[in-house]
């Protein structure tokens, strides 16, 4: 009597990984997102590795969370993965203030966000 199995939200050669509360604007974000999407796994792993952006540790995390979903969870290989998807949302803002001029208020905006990473196991292996 137990319950039926959730069926998967993903396809069977795909795996993916979502990072949230991620201290960035989404726009910030989602310029990192763009330079991983439809690579190599492994050509994404090192531009995040080397490149300038503090927010990309970040993204190489969940990126690496998402093959290591791919291999343990999923059985895919590997080396035949490419990033299929990766894209970025809104999550929640801090408002913080701070005292001006003449009696006024700045409003100062903390956003957070969040990202998904999905990867595909290509048709054929390296």
């Amino acid at each position: 009597m137990s319950k039926e199995k959730n069926p998967r939200r993903v396809a069977d050669n795909e795996a993916m990984a979502i990072s949230r509360m991620l201290r960035t604007s989404p726009q910030k974000l989602n310029l990192v997102a763009g330079l991983i999407r439809g690579k190599k796994v492994e050509k994404a792993l090192a531009d995040l590795t080397f490149s300038k952006r503090r927010i990309a540790a970040d993204v190489k995390k969940c990126l690496q969370s998402a093959i290591a979903n791919a291999e343990n969870n999923h059985g895919l290989d590997v080396d035949s993965l490419i990033v299929a998807e990766a894209w970025c949302g809104k999550n929640l803002v801090m408002k913080r203030g701070r005292p001006r001029a003449r009696g006024r208020f700045g409003k100062i905006m903390k956003p957070f966000s969040e990202i998904t990473i999905k990867v595909r196991q290509s048709g054929e292996s390296a």
